[in-house]
């Protein structure tokens, strides 16, 4: 079952000229949701993964429930002001601006092997910070794993020059 086949496109979301890959239609279908979850538990059983860091909000959903099948803990990775406990944060830039991300100081510990999730990799920013963020900590990155991979955008080879491992489930090219 092709899981890229189950996700939708929306055309000029959230601004005129952009295709937004929404995952929630493969969310959705319990077939491509559990094929989606069991490629990622094949792909890391035996790993050494420690914990398994989501970047919020869809790397919640990916993340949250490969953690559950692989029996080990999964640590949000947030948007500034939304975790209630001491944090440590990331400040990264945006097209317009910058953003920050943000853990709680003691979700990772030094030597932690971490896998990141997110549900997308397009420019790259916000996992570039994620990664910054989890090496601050002393946690060590197994692979930054996506479901979709926009190549054509550059954040995987951003994260590549950085010394990580990507891996996405599937790909759309072009516009």
């Amino acid at each position: 079952m092709p899981i890229k086949s189950r996700i939708r496109t929306v055309p000029h979301y959230p601004k005129q000229g952009i295709m937004f890959r929404d995952i929630t239609t493969l969310l959705k279908d319990p077939v491509g949701f559990r094929v989606t979850i069991n490629e990622l538990v094949n792909r890391y059983t035996g790993k050494p993964v420690d914990k398994i860091a989501g970047i919020e909000s869809r790397g919640f959903i990916i993340g949250a429930a490969l953690a559950y099948q692989l029996g080990v803990g999964f640590v949000p990775i947030r948007k500034k002001g939304k975790l209630p406990a001491e944090t440590i944060g990331h400040d990264y830039e945006l097209e317009y601006g910058t953003d920050r991300i943000e853990i709680h100081v003691d979700a990772i510990a030094k030597g932690d092997n971490v896998l990141l999730v997110d549900d997308l990799i397009a420019t790259g920013g916000t996992a570039e910070a994620a990664v910054k963020l989890i090496e601050t900590m002393g946690g060590k990155i197994v692979e930054c794993c996506f479901v979709i991979d926009l190549p054509d955008i550059g954040g995987r080879a951003r994260l590549e020059k950085l010394g990580q491992k990507v891996f996405a489930l599937c790909e759309f090219e072009g516009d």
